[in-house]
């Protein structure tokens, strides 16, 4: 995987990005917090959180891996995971 790819995936700035998507406090976005369960984000808010993370890295979710974006630790994987493919 390309340096630029691991750097531009840094967990809090990940963090960041998603409590700023689902409008909450960066505290509340626990590595395991579900963000359908724990923090209330419905099925709009969390087409926007995929949404946001295709445009901010450059990737693609298929629909099956939209569905599995529910934690911080989630989309990391899942992002990180595309931006290994796509190198």
């Amino acid at each position: 995987m390309p340096i630029d790819a691991v750097a531009r995936l840094d967990r809090e700035e990940l963090r960041a990005l998603l409590a700023e998507t689902i409008d909450t406090e960066v505290s509340e976005v626990g590595d395991d917090t579900d963000f359908v369960r724990t923090l209330g984000v419905d099925s709009l808010m969390a087409l926007e959180v995929v949404v946001v993370l295709e445009r901010t890295y450059a990737i693609k979710f298929t629909e099956d891996e939209m569905r599995s974006v529910r934690t911080l630790n989630s989309a990391h994987d899942e992002v990180l995971r595309k931006l290994r493919e796509r190198s």
